[in-house]
């Protein structure tokens, strides 16, 4: 089965996946990070630093205008992974538990457009109906050579009906 097909499905065979660890198994679309997704942010964070809010304050930061939070970006992973992670045939659910590490390497400056790169770094048997899965995600920002983020991700799929 392709890539192409596994997203198409959204589901791919546990043995699958497990003979594809260390391959990207996806690629988002692109997101647009706007200012006024950046200002929504902020009033629901109550992170109302000038370099997020203030347009004309920000220009003269290093910056050079406002950007986006780091946990913005960070928590635009989850819909990245819709695009881009297939989940293990007979998933129930799933989890995000949390990052191994996690670096914000380069700032997301508004009206910059991201997108998400997934590797299959590892699955786990946890117990019988749950599995960790760990995926190395980077945040690529359009048109520059370094990403805004780079992270070891962790998630938990529980399967249905295992006896």
């Amino acid at each position: 089965m392709s890539l192409a097909e596994i997203r198409t499905a959204g589901y791919l065979a546990l043995p699958q996946m497990r003979a594809r660890v260390g391959e990207c198994l996806g690629t988002s679309r692109w997101f647009t990070v706007d200012q006024s997704m950046i200002d929504r942010f902020a009033d629901l964070t109550g992170d109302r630093q000038y370099i997020h809010i203030d347009p004309v304050r920000a220009a003269a930061s290093p910056f050079g205008g406002t950007v986006a939070h780091g946990f913005l970006t960070i928590s635009m992973l989850a819909a990245m992974s819709y695009d881009a992670i297939p989940l293990p045939e007979g998933t129930e659910t799933s989890v995000n538990y949390g990052f191994d590490r996690l670096r914000m390497v380069s700032p997301v400056r508004a009206g910059s457009r991201v997108r998400g790169h997934f590797t299959l770094a590892g699955i786990d048997d946890i117990r019988p109906g749950e599995l960790g899965f760990s995926w190395d995600a980077t945040v690529e920002i359009e048109g520059q050579d370094k990403p805004a983020l780079v992270a070891r991700w962790l998630h938990r799929f529980y399967l249905k009906d295992v006896t």
